[in-house]
């Protein structure tokens, strides 16, 4: 597993993929932070940070859609599914490497938290807090987005799935005040990324919250290694 992660996180930057994710990153969320703190003169990090969470809708896909999906197109997907290592370590290793570059990404947002506590205030434990549900909900998406690329033949159609999957989750969410029916309403709130992420942005450390995002990731992450069992049984490519 550990060499998987090592060859995939070398692979990031050694291709233009890590920097065009962190850099379109850091794009966004400057022009967010200058919207939302500068122009408004305003130290509302927890709302800034709540606006930002909308970028692993758009950029999770970024970092996901070659995974799988490009060692299915190049064939070189049969050398790794007969590998010594083994297909949960194959996937948690993909897996923790798309984590430690959106990490990296999150990590440098902090610099616009210290920007605010030099002409303000911040409190360490409520941005701490934010900052766990918004890493979270992260890695919850790139949980979801790699199983994608695993059932896609190329990073193009990844991509796509990806978008599409995201977008359908935020129109979940969306949508769920919408609708009347009572049980679909309140499965749908269950089921919403954002909305398990409200607490967090209000310093509320929610446990629940922890353990759901944790939970969906991890079944996304099962789903993969059992998709990919089936490919190496039947011989699909």
């Amino acid at each position: 597993m550990k060499a998987i992660w090592k060859r995939e996180l070398q692979s990031y930057f050694y291709t233009p993929v890590g920097y065009v994710f962190i850099g379109v990153f850091l794009l966004i969320a400057s022009v967010l932070f200058f919207l939302s703190i500068l122009r408004q003169h305003s130290g509302d990090l927890p709302t800034f940070i709540g606006q930002m969470s909308y970028l692993w809708m758009l950029l999770s896909p970024v970092l996901t859609m070659r995974l799988l999906a490009e060692e299915r197109q190049k064939r070189t997907d049969q050398l790794l599914l007969t590998s010594p290592v083994s297909l949960s370590g194959i996937v948690v290793g993909k897996y923790l490497a798309a984590v430690t570059v959106l990490m990296a990404a999150a990590g440098l947002t902090l610099l616009y938290a210290a920007v605010v506590a030099v002409y303000g205030q911040v409190f360490p434990a409520e941005l701490a807090v934010n900052y766990l549900g918004f890493i979270l909900q992260g890695c919850a998406f790139v949980a979801m987005d790699l199983y994608l690329s695993g059932c896609a033949a190329t990073p193009v159609i990844a991509a796509v799935l990806g978008f599409g999957a995201n977008f359908l989750v935020w129109m979940i969410d969306l949508l769920r005040d919408q609708v009347t029916i009572g049980w679909l309403s309140r499965a749908m709130a269950f089921l919403s990324l954002y909305s398990r992420n409200e607490p967090f942005l209000m310093g509320q450390l929610s446990w629940a919250g922890i353990v759901f995002e944790v939970s969906f990731a991890a079944v996304f992450l099962a789903m993969t290694v059992h998709h990919l069992e089936a490919r190496r049984v039947t011989g699909k490519s």
